[in-house]
């Protein structure tokens, strides 16, 4: 895999590109006769297509809409957090992942959150700023205006600004993930003075207004990097932090660089496939399951034969997950092997048509709801996939004084310990053990789905959902191109342990439930529906967009001319 790494602090030349030659037929499209906006928030959505409309390009929209739902929607994601943004360069045909996934401090160690006893302590990695990363997002979006964008950060953050000093209205979903965090935001001085009203859950309309947070989003725009990682708000992130129990200093922060990374390919059918590479889990996972389901004709299959199918390939590709993938910069992973057809047909040997595999017993071969998600093509045919996070529902909870910066508490990503399940019951092994510097392992997957029909920019939050939601969704494809089915599918979910298959209420009907059941399989229903995907569908032949936002979300899809 070829690695770019760009000092994000500083402004580089413009570096050469090299467009690959494909060995089958994708249709290329060089411009759109419309452009269009998906994402979380009608706020984002809305200052997304304005950029657009100003004249600016899709990574210049790319910044606002990342801004914009730092600020509106704080519960999935903010200036605390990171994430990754996938790209792909209209008039080169190239792709790349730009990587501002969080880094463990400097002073982090494998066992930091184990007692005396070698157990877990709990919510030490979930609650407060021992929990938190070196945030991504900030040098992310700088990176994105220096290097891709055409507008100056002072124009692309200006909404986001706005939205943080005049404040936003609280609805139903900010109570519902409030309510939820609430003891957490009550630990912190800063976070329950901005988040709640006077210590307790605040009514819908209430306004939330964010002074500290708009003067760092301005410090950015004046500044770039050093407004954010030098200077005044890295020493008041550091002071608070150390403050209150948290390990970080000025050295995390000022040496913190995105990772621009070579996305994960993979074929799918008639179907090309571009998902996140490492420290993303998504592109090797997804690339997994459907080289293992290419093998069978899932056309001619009943609707409980072909939910198995998916199930048991779902089961060993999260099982993969669990034992090889980590931070590529600090571990060797045969990428290129897992995601081979000749890998997948091993991995499919042991699948049994008439019964479940135990998830435990699988041979090793040889060899929240808290996360955002937005699309955006513009009218050059430029595109981007977006999932941005701060991992669970308003991150560790914690505000750092002075700043208006809502910490992540993405250091639950990393393995605590081999074997023991995080907050969203993945288990994990030595590739993603705690280590300084290191990113934790991520399922955020912002993906591309090119074929001779047109192109899909698509993606989620959901934790360890994510990946099951896109794959649900790359084979609705092929059963339709209109985004709103895909995006609004029932889902189910298999992650290998615990094994069980999770399902929202609508997913399979009674008779359905039993016939799965009679197979070996146990089924565990959720209380409430799961992600908020938003997508785009490019029409290459005609240029024409459709656009959809998940309706369990409050999220908004549009398209202009």
């Amino acid at each position: 895999m070829i690695v770019v790494k760009i000092d994000s602090s500083k402004k580089a030349p413009v570096w050469s590109l090299f467009v690959f030659c494909l060995s089958f037929f994708l249709p290329v499209i060089s411009h759109a006769s419309q452009y269009a906006v998906a994402s979380a928030h009608p706020l984002a959505t809305k200052a997304g297509m304005q950029i657009l409309k100003q004249g600016g390009n899709a990574f210049d929209a790319a910044v606002t809409v990342s801004a914009v739902l730092a600020v509106v929607e704080p519960y999935s994601s903010g200036m605390g957090g990171g994430g990754f943004w996938l790209l792909h360069q209209a008039r080169d045909n190239r792709q790349v992942m730009i990587d501002g996934r969080e880094k463990a401090p400097g002073a982090a160690h494998r066992d930091m959150y184990l007692d005396e006893f070698g157990e877990v302590r709990k919510n030490a990695s979930i609650d407060g700023p021992l929990s938190a990363g070196i945030p991504g997002q900030p040098a992310a979006l700088v990176h994105l205006a220096e290097h891709y964008g055409r507008l100056p950060l002072k124009q692309t953050l200006n909404a986001a600004i706005e939205y943080a000093e005049k404040g936003f209205a609280v609805d139903d979903y900010y109570r519902r993930m409030a309510g939820w965090r609430l003891n957490a935001l009550k630990a912190s001085r800063d976070a329950a003075r901005i988040f709640l009203d006077n210590g307790k859950l605040p009514d819908k309309g209430y306004k939330i207004l964010q002074p500290e947070l708009a003067h760092t989003l301005q410090l950015i725009a004046d500044k770039g990097f050093d407004g954010f990682y030098r200077g005044e708000i890295a020493e008041k992130l550091v002071s608070s932090v150390k403050k209150y129990g948290g390990i970080w200093d000025e050295d995390d922060l000022a040496g913190y660089r995105v990772v621009e990374r070579e996305p994960v390919e993979s074929r799918y059918r008639e179907m090309k496939v571009i998902s996140a590479a490492l420290p993303s889990s998504g592109g090797v996972v997804i690339a997994q399951v459907l080289n293992i389901l290419e093998r069978y004709d899932l056309s001619s299959l009943s609707d409980i034969e072909k939910t198995h199918l998916v199930v048991e390939a779902m089961r060993r590709a999260y099982r993969d997950r669990a034992e090889y993938l980590g931070d590529s910069d600090f571990v060797a992973v045969d990428t290129e092997t897992l995601i081979s057809k000749a890998y997948a047909e091993k991995l499919a040997g042991d699948i049994k048509s008439n019964s479940a595999s135990i998830s435990k017993g699988l041979a090793q071969p040889a060899k929240g709801t808290d996360t955002t998600h937005f699309s955006i093509v513009d009218k050059e045919g430029n595109r981007v996939a977006a999932t941005l996070s701060i991992n669970y529902p308003f991150g560790s909870g914690f505000v750092a004084e002075g700043t208006g910066i809502l910490l992540n508490d993405e250091m639950d990503d990393f393995s605590a310990r081999p074997g023991t399940p995080n907050v969203y019951g993945l288990v994990g092994n030595e590739a993603n053990a705690i280590a300084p510097h290191k990113r934790m392992l991520s399922s955020m997957s912002p993906t591309f789905v090119e074929s001779e029909n047109g192109i899909a920019v698509i993606g989620t939050p959901g934790g360890s959902r994510i990946i099951s939601m896109l794959l649900l969704a790359i084979l609705e494809m092929e059963n339709t191109l209109d985004p709103e089915k895909w995006v609004n599918l029932p889902r189910y979910h298999h992650q290998y342990l615990p094994d069980v298959i999770q399902y929202e209420a609508d997913a399979f009907t009674e008779k359905q439930q039993q016939q799965l059941k009679q197979l070996g399989h146990k089924l565990k229903q959720l209380d409430n529906d799961y992600g908020n995907m938003h997508a785009i569908f490019i029409d290459t032949k005609t240029g024409q967009l459709k656009a959809a936002s998940d309706k369990r979300g409050v999220g908004e899809a549009l398209v202009a001319d």
